[in-house]
């Protein structure tokens, strides 16, 4: 009896530390359907999702799956949640109405708004409303309202200690952060070493694939991961933020599309970054980092060859790369 218990306490032990999700984007004509997705995850032993948008068909498959979820508000939605009542009505809808049977962690109201966006102004007011709304239906303990960034927000991000936002970064970010300290939710982050790596060649491509042996600089930071991520924490530093912790909510590596998208590479990195994650960075070293890999699927209708492959999984469900989840 007692042997038996400790199978059944040891899984969901693991589960429950895990820091690995992955993203599940639907943009494509030839994806399995939801209920042989949530199965996909399960049977890969992936315990964390982000869906972009509260897909109700997503949202039933995922009753009792146990499988920790991010749901973003989407950005043409955010005017209309400057409405009290609307983010009431979305809450209700979307996360209320499913909350006895989905495991929701995260809302990200909004994802990569920049400040001159017309949705800039939109935002928080959004994020206040739907937590709000999250309050009265107290699901305040579980549930945390937070927003999804890009690093592009940094005005200067290296040395990483010397992070910061951008001057027109700061007025946009500042009550963001203010927000997510009062109530103890962290910053969402899409961070990816690719697009920095691809901006600027000169940056050591094993560097970006955390395969650099010993210090590749000054600062004795090992990957451009963890330099990215630190440049954050020293910008929300700067803004009077020194408490709120970064989920990354995407990073990935693309496999076509550019000379350095190649299999092997964005495999590397996949293989990598999981294994990374365990722990933490060199300003944050209390890991793990959760972190949440782009995506579970090539989809063929985004925009450009690379946004296109992406996918950990084919739309056949076949694995592209060996990656252990757990």
């Amino acid at each position: 009896m007692c042997e038996l218990l400790i199978l059944i306490i040891i899984p969901s032990l693991m589960l429950g530390a895990q820091s690995i999700g992955v993203c599940y984007g639907k943009l494509a004509n030839n994806l399995p359907t939801e209920s042989e997705v949530i199965n996909l995850y399960k049977s890969n032993n992936i315990g964390k999702m982000r869906i972009y948008s509260p897909d109700q068909a997503t949202l039933q498959a995922l009753k009792g799956s146990n499988i920790e979820l991010i749901v973003d508000v989407t950005n043409e939605k955010l005017q209309s949640l400057t409405d009290a009542g609307a983010a009431s009505d979305w809450v209700q809808r979307n996360i209320v109405s499913f909350s006895s049977g989905v495991s929701f962690k995260y809302i990200a109201v909004g994802n990569e708004i920049h400040p001159g966006d017309g949705e800039a102004n939109f935002v928080l007011p959004a994020m206040k409303n739907v937590q709000s709304a999250i309050n009265s239906a107290s699901l305040q303990g579980k549930i945390k309202v937070s927003t999804s960034i890009d690093t592009s927000l940094l005005g200067k991000s290296y040395p990483p200690n010397d992070g910061a936002f951008s001057d027109a970064a700061k007025g946009y970010i500042k009550p963001i952060a203010n927000f997510l300290t009062q109530n103890g939710s962290p910053l969402l982050a899409n961070v990816y070493p690719y697009f920095a790596y691809t901006g600027d060649r000169s940056i050591d491509l094993q560097y970006a694939l955390f395969n650099s042996k010993g210090s590749s600089n000054g600062t004795g930071y090992q990957n451009l991961f963890d330099a990215q991520l630190d440049a954050l924490y020293a910008a929300l530093e700067k803004v009077k933020a020194p408490d709120v912790k970064i989920v990354v909510s995407e990073s990935g590596w693309p496999s076509e599309g550019d000379s350095a998208a190649t299999t092997n590479n964005a495999g590397t990195y996949y293989r990598n970054l999981i294994a990374h994650v365990k722990g933490g960075t060199p300003k944050k070293p209390q890991g793990p980092i959760e972190t949440y890999l782009f995506a579970m699927f090539n989809e063929n209708q985004k925009d450009g060859a690379q946004e296109q492959h992406y996918g950990l999984f084919s739309p056949d469900k076949q694995p592209k790369y060996q990656l252990s989840f757990s």
